[in-house]
């Protein structure tokens, strides 16, 4: 069962006394939680179809600092029951090596995701196509990495059932390795957009297997990626070897360095990702540092001479028409970002991804 959460992220259901002002005041606020979020369904719902699609919680129906802090104040669900795709938090930062924090990166997203609508760069609408809601954060044992990982896998087996599309909010980018694993499960060896300063690659950090360095040599070594339908973009930084950003290439993978992005659009490239992708299912992993430290401050390790926030745009906009089964964003970690910037800019490009699923349409 969920509490009342407000804005705070604070759960104001639990632990209050047996003052009946007090429950009063509780039902009077769920009351018009519910009426609006339906009234705000028939202000922007024109699909032709029968189904009632969920709709965020619009700004002339309560102001955009309030409401319940549900990404994009959309309507709250446990399960994926009806959904087409679901936001949903791994809160989880225990495979970190350098600031930790991103734990509280699913609350920070949430908390700056007030977003309206319409994309108005691309003129889609997603909530006239799709059903979407919030379903909430997978519990997990923090303070046991593997057992963590096994806690993801499962959730999200019983999240992907239905074929409903998850857009993920970590959480440090350990955790794409268990969905991952669950992705295999239903569809197969998958192709990968992973952007990121770093590939992620490593066999082991300090004789562990897991954590947020080796996520996808783990899930090169079980087969879960198609090595021909991977592109790493953005990679860059300090290493041990000057070869340290090239491993994927020796798998097989299409690595795009940082510096072969520097002055030019992505758009290009993107053209030559989606016939190299092709129809097959692929997953978007999107790690916060890829971009600018600049940009986004707010991240466990940053490095210089990243992405800029346009081309991460062009990235995920370039993603359109191509068979996404699920997307993560990961990384944010609040007590770094200053002013919320870095959740900001990772709460927009969850709403990109929204934006380029299969299905999502243009509202004309």
């Amino acid at each position: 069962m969920f509490g009342i959460v407000g804005t705070s992220g604070r759960c104001l259901g639990r632990g209050l006394g047996a003052s009946w002002r007090g429950l009063h005041v509780i039902r009077q606020h769920t009351s018009l939680f519910l009426r609006t979020m339906q009234d705000t369904r028939h202000l922007h719902t024109t699909s032709p179809t029968a189904k009632k699609l969920n709709q965020p919680l619009a700004a002339n129906q309560m102001p955009r600092a309030g409401g319940i802090s549900s990404f994009m104040r959309l309507p709250i669900q446990t399960n994926t029951t009806g959904l087409d795709a679901c936001f949903v938090g791994v809160p989880l930062d225990t495979g970190c090596s350098n600031r930790a924090g991103a734990r509280y990166g699913p609350r920070g997203l949430r908390c700056e995701s007030p977003l309206r609508p319409v994309n108005q760069g691309t003129g889609v609408n997603p909530f006239l196509t799709h059903n979407v809601a919030d379903i909430g954060d997978v519990w997990l044992n923090l303070y046991n990495l593997e057992e963590a990982c096994s806690n993801i896998r499962e959730q999200y087996s019983a999240i992907i059932s239905n074929g409903c599309v998850p857009l993920t909010m970590g959480g440090d980018h350990t955790i794409s390795y268990p969905i991952l694993q669950a992705m295999k499960d239903k569809y197969g060896p998958v192709g990968l957009i992973h952007v990121d300063a770093h590939p992620d690659l490593q066999d082991s950090v300090l004789g562990s297997k897991i954590c947020h360095g080796t996520p996808f040599k783990r899930a090169y070594d079980e087969q879960i990626l198609d090595a021909s339908r991977v592109v790493q973009i953005g990679l860059r930084g300090t290493g041990y070897s000057s070869d340290d950003c090239n491993i994927g290439r020796s798998m097989g993978f299409r690595v795009v360095g940082a510096q072969e992005c520097w002055y030019k659009s992505l758009e290009p490239l993107m053209a030559e990702v989606r016939q190299q992708i092709g129809e097959g299912p692929v997953y978007l992993s999107f790690d916060i540092d890829a971009i600018d430290p600049s940009f986004c401050p707010g991240t466990g390790t940053p490095e210089v001479g990243g992405l800029t926030s346009i081309q991460a745009l062009e990235i995920v906009r370039g993603c359109r028409g191509l068979n996404l089964v699920g997307c993560d964003l990961v990384e944010v970690s609040p007590p770094y970002d200053v002013a919320g910037i870095t959740a900001v800019m990772g709460a927009h490009l969850l709403f990109e991804m929204l934006c380029v699923l299969p299905g999502t349409q243009r509202q004309d």
